[in-house]
């Protein structure tokens, strides 16, 4: 059967919330050559009448705040009350606005040579497909589309089906900005469409952010086409508590970044290793923060864990929960406590377990849900172990009082980005980038802007 629509159904309620119909072969043609066209008059201006133009979207995005907030919860769960994702979109826009003009000025040769000129110049790569997901629609897009535009490249924007109208909202916003007419594209695609128009080098560059077999499928799509790929897929992030480490500042921070979102994040905490002297206490410590969610509608202000995005997303961790029971786990949080779990809908209750290991999915899958396991270690050693026996590696989390250690600790794990007493954050002066199954490429930063333009090598002889 061939889609001809975009469909959203809305997690609260099982109901069809949006409907949009996918574009025509015609549409995607026009749409992408108007890109095209924009795309070379964008590229000539200056880098300060870029940064003016970018701002003015910016501002017209952040300027929606109050409609969009309702509008995540309704199509992916996210509760009210924890105001929406504006505050990191600012953060990030406005960085890498504001690094722009030094990531982008030429650089020169290592060394002079009299009578001569070098240097590589950054050109913009041309056409950036940005595909993004559900679960933070707003913050992922932005992390390319922003730097994009400001190295002087055209973007096309797809946007997730349960999210469609994140993707609706960002064309709104450069359309009140007054941004050139096609030089930023919220398009309904199709998969199929979408693997058009990579396997046909139609775009020269796509960012993706999604699911490991999302991102295989994108790479056999844009085979042979030459396309650039930057891809952000998959995460099963860890954290380790030493034995200095501040239990009472390590408990609540944990539990809060396993559990946001209902455990949705890319960099969410979803395995945990505790030194024996702190894991009694911090189990019980966990315990009690989770018993404390609120299960409920996300538009409800008391409702401090909302459903998954989709009810085939809860069963997944249902059962990894299931089978690390049946394999000896012990569940601690009574999931009878949170009426709105009934077993066939969105809403899950969020569970801890221990007596976990690594035979069990729920320590080696990634779980995208609201689900820790929480295991006992003796010491460094056998964290840093248990934490790169994973085939994935975006973030890992380091709880101790030693700077030293924590690094020291960290030139020995795989993963793309270290953290010390704290979890599930973009830094945008740092770049967000993964290894293993958790992708290629990086975003944010001046490392964003290599990816984003091509060299260009200046040899000037003077005679």
């Amino acid at each position: 059967m061939v889609d001809t629509d975009i469909v959203c159904i809305s997690p609260i309620d099982g109901r069809e919330l949006v409907r949009r119909p996918i574009l025509s072969e015609a549409a995607i043609d026009a749409a992408i050559a108007s890109a095209r066209e924009a795309q070379k008059a964008w590229r000539n201006t200056t880098i300060a009448e870029r940064a003016s133009r970018v701002s003015a979207f910016l501002d017209a995005l952040l300027a929606m705040n109050q409609e969009v907030v309702p509008e995540i919860a309704q199509q992916m769960g996210r509760p009210v009350r924890y105001g929406g994702e504006f505050r990191g979109v600012e953060e990030r826009a406005r960085h890498m606005i504001g690094i722009a003009e030094k990531s982008l000025q030429p650089i020169p040769a290592d060394d002079e040579k009299p009578g001569f000129r070098r240097m590589i110049k950054r050109e913009p790569v041309g056409l950036v497909l940005v595909i993004a997901p559900w679960n933070y629609p707003y913050l992922t897009a932005i992390n390319t589309i922003v730097p994009a535009l400001m190295a002087g490249n055209a973007v096309l924007l797809k946007h997730a089906s349960q999210t469609v109208l994140a993707g609706e909202r960002f064309q709104m916003a450069m359309d009140r900005a007054g941004m050139p007419k096609g030089l930023f594209q919220n398009l309904y695609l199709s998969h199929d469409q979408t693997g058009g128009i990579l396997g046909g080098g139609l775009v020269d560059h796509c960012n993706f952010t999604g699911s490991v077999s999302g991102g295989r499928s994108i790479e056999r799509a844009a085979a042979g086409s030459f396309t650039s790929l930057g891809l952000e897929l998959g995460g099963k992030d860890p954290a380790y508590v030493r034995q200095d480490a501040n239990l009472d500042h390590a408990i609540e921070n944990l539990v809060d970044g396993a559990f946001f979102n209902s455990g949705q994040c890319c960099c969410g905490i979803e395995r945990i290793y505790v030194h024996e002297k702190h894991y009694d206490r911090f189990v019980e410590g966990a315990v009690d923060l989770v018993n404390k969610y609120v299960l409920g509608n996300p538009l409800d202000e008391a409702t401090t864990l909302g459903p998954m995005a989709h009810k085939r997303f809860a069963d997944l961790v249902r059962g990894q929960n299931a089978e690390a029971v049946a394999k000896g786990a012990k569940a601690h949080i009574d999931t009878r406590k949170f009426a709105a779990d009934t077993g066939n809908t969105a809403y899950l209750a969020p569970q801890v377990l221990t007596n976990v290991d690594h035979s069990m999915s729920v320590m080696r899958e990634e779980s995208f849900g609201p689900t820790v396991g929480i295991m006992k270690v003796s010491g460094d050693e056998e964290a840093i172990r248990l934490m790169n026996d994973s085939p994935y590696g975006l973030s890992a989390a380091i709880w101790t009082s030693d700077v030293d250690a924590a690094e020291a600790i960290g030139e020995k794990l795989e993963t793309g980005t270290v953290f010390m007493n704290r979890c599930d954050y973009l830094d945008p002066a740092l770049a967000w980038t993964g290894v293993k199954d958790t992708g290629r490429g990086a975003s944010l930063s001046r490392l964003a802007y290599e990816s984003l333009t091509r060299p260009k090598s200046y040899h000037l002889r003077q005679i």
